[in-house]
């Protein structure tokens, strides 16, 4: 396959493990060392046990609570030596050869008990009771004792003695959940996990060392190496939800060991892991990870001390079936991996793919030269599996469909509220045969969000508080996306609060599960979410604290709450320097325009002199100006100058005159003088 199409097989398998993967993973574990069975729990909470060799159903088990306490985890037991044949005595001479089987199958429920199952029996074993009262979330057992170990919802871990069935102790594991465990192999030591990762000395039950790493609840936690601690040699590995690293650690006896020294990178977080353990530090160890969005990554290293980079995988697979006969487009649909196991041979891998209700089983050779291996494979003509009716304990009952009933259970107040007016017309409509119950349409259509009852008809009937309830609780049952929408634009207080109050307890956690959805989503829509989780909470807080599951069920509203409330002190640290900066920047603008005013006077008013001519008065007009008045002056002068050149010309002319008439000499001193 091309890259192209294998990037759309990788984008396509993103969408879907984003959009429709449930947060709860269903437990899928093949058989030790040989792989002959691979051991599943499905939605309908029951047990699978099929054949990888021939591809048909082994054995199915149904436990009595299969719907109420669901199967959480899975575990098998060490292999022992059992006898072949009926279990009958026989003589020496007919006995069977032994033979090295896997025989018992550990299963946790929700419920917090523990479930013991034989494939040679095909029943039932024991069942062991009273160790936790949470949830059980990982089962492991003893390499060498007949013991098992158990982790639960209730922060205990519990040991049990599965010859007597019997509880010999427990103790507090940590303050949260404890969500791993695995025993080394010498059986010696025991690795919890919740938010902190422990080793535990089995002898004394005290912690031998701490491992802090994970933001998030570790979930994987597994030896990758058989060295004893004191070698320095001792590794394991710890995957975390919503965690796309796979830590290794190394248990060190100096104590010195307080950060991982390797990193593999994930495309999504680790659901299922297989590996081959390393014996020397010469010998790799070879690791196969199924990721929640259904790829596989082939990773092979040294474990020999620290590395600073992350790891790449070696090899990614993915698997995808051909588009349907009758789309023209050849657009591969990806196929999730549910599990994967690696073969002693090293060359072959064992691959489970498909759905938990009938999986397809695969052995594949390896090829570590491509980065990237898309495996196309025609699922609708795989799934076509035979069931061994022989060794199967399925029956199916024979119904009789003419004389059977259905009796469906119902849910208390789905009738409308009748109006006043109409009681006692209600009988005659009942013999004449017409219907009295709105139907639903009918109810979607009469829902006025704006305002309920106000500026209606007075012959429309509008919807009370219950049949908001009623038409919630029907939308949470079909998953209608109308009804829901319609519901949850409800912005008034009284009306949230009185629906809530009436909504019945079995829809309690599916309504907070559906408004956590909704609060990851747009931010108009998450307003109005927030109103009615608040109402959910503060109405309904008795009934949710007497929950034992709780904080599981409610896993992805307390991820969204944390991760909100994490970045709350630094957006408040921002919004105040932004308030200081704007503050700044506002009392620097006001100075600035009070430094612009304008000094300029508008009047100016001059007193004058009394020597002054009165009746020049036009200086308070506000036409008059300085310099206008220097302009009059020097047009004043001007003309004064020109008057006295004009006088003296006329004098020049007038001596000129009078000495042409010879008339100089008779004039007297005085009038020259005077003419002068």
């Amino acid at each position: 396959m091309s890259l192209s199409e294998y990037a759309d097989v990788r984008s396509a398998s993103a969408m879907a493990s984003d959009g429709g993967s449930s947060s709860q993973m269903l437990p899928c574990v093949f058989s030790p060392k040989s792989h002959q069975y691979l051991a599943l729990c499905a939605q309908d909470g029951r047990l699978r046990i099929w054949n990888t060799d021939s591809k048909t159903l082994h054995q199915e088990y149904v436990p009595s609570a299969h719907l109420s306490a669901t199967c959480t985890c899975i575990a098998w037991g060490p292999c022992r030596t059992a006898k072949e044949g009926p279990q009958r005595k026989k003589r020496k001479s007919e006995a069977g050869q032994l033979v090295e089987t896997t025989d018992l199958l550990a299963l946790g429920t929700a419920a917090g008990s523990i479930l013991i199952y034989s494939t040679v029996r095909g029943a039932l074993q024991c069942t062991l009771d009273g160790g936790h009262s949470g949830a059980v979330n990982t089962v492991q057992w003893h390499p060498e004792e007949n013991v098992l170990y158990s982790g639960s919802d209730d922060t205990h871990i519990a040991e049990w003695d599965l010859q007597t069935g019997k509880m010999r102790c427990k103790w507090k594991a940590d303050r949260t959940a404890v969500t791993s465990l695995c025993v080394s192999p010498n059986g010696k030591l025991l690795l919890s996990a919740g938010m902190t990762i422990k080793m535990w000395d089995l002898e004394t039950k005290e912690v031998y060392r701490k491992f802090t790493g994970h933001s998030t609840m570790v979930t994987t936690l597994c030896f990758a190496t058989t060295r004893p601690p004191d070698s320095e040699g001792l590794y394991f590995l710890s995957g975390a939800a919503h965690d796309r690293l796979l830590s290794v650690w190394q248990v060190r006896s100096d104590g010195k060991d307080k950060n991982s020294v390797v990193s593999f990178t994930l495309t999504d977080e680790p659901q299922h892991i297989d590996l081959l353990k390393s014996d020397s530090k010469e010998e790799a160890v070879r690791l196969a990870v199924v990721c929640k969005d259904g790829q596989l990554h082939l990773f092979e290293h040294f474990l020999n001390g620290p590395c600073k980079k992350p790891l790449s995988p070696a090899c990614s697979v993915q698997v995808s079936s051909v588009g349907g006969k009758s789309s023209q487009d050849d657009t591969p649909v990806p196929v999730p991996l549910l599990a994967a196991a690696l073969n002693t041979d090293k060359q072959s891998l064992l691959l489970a793919y498909g759905s938990h209700l009938q999986p397809v089983m695969e052995r594949v050779p390896v090829n570590t030269s491509e980065r990237h291996v898309c495996l196309v494979r025609d699922v609708q003509t795989t799934l076509s599996l035979s069931i061994d009716t022989a060794v199967s304990m399925v029956k199916t009952p024979i119904v009789n469909t003419k004389k059977s009933k259905v009796l469906v259970p119902g849910l208390p107040g789905h009738q409308a509220p009748p109006k006043a007016s109409n009681q006692s017309t209600q009988p005659e409509k009942r013999k004449k045969g017409t219907r009295t119950e709105m139907s639903i349409e009918e109810r979607l259509e009469q829902v006025e969000l704006s305002a309920v009852g106000k500026g209606g008809d007075k012959g429309v009937s509008t919807l009370q508080t219950d049949s908001y309830a009623v038409l919630l609780v029907q939308g949470l049952e079909s998953k209608d996306k109308n009804i829901l929408n319609r519901i949850f634009q409800a912005r008034k207080e009284t009306l949230i609060r009185n629906t809530v109050s009436r909504v019945p307890l079995p829809a309690i956690l599916p309504l907070l599960e559906e408004l956590s959805i909704r609060i990851q989503g747009h931010p108009s829509t998450a307003h109005t979410a927030v109103d009615w989780l608040k109402a959910v909470l503060t109405l309904h807080t008795s009934y949710l604290s007497s929950l034992p599951d709780l904080v599981s069920q409610l896993g992805r509203l307390y991820h969204l709450i944390e991760s909100r409330v994490k970045g709350y002190q630094q957006l408040m640290r921002l919004h105040g320097k932004l308030y200081l900066l704007m503050t700044q920047a506002a009392t620097r603008g006001s100075a600035n325009k009070a430094n612009e005013l304008d000094h300029t006077a508008k009047l100016v008013y001059e007193e004058e002199s009394s020597d002054e001519d009165e009746a020049s008065g036009d200086e308070g007009l506000p036409g008059d100006e300085s310099e206008n008045w220097e302009e009059d002056e020097e047009d004043e002068e001007e003309d004064m100058e020109t008057a006295e050149e004009k006088q003296n010309h006329a004098d020049e002319e007038m001596r000129e005159d009078s000495k042409a008439n010879g008339d100089e000499s008779d004039l007297e001193p005085e009038n020259e003088s005077e003419e002068e």
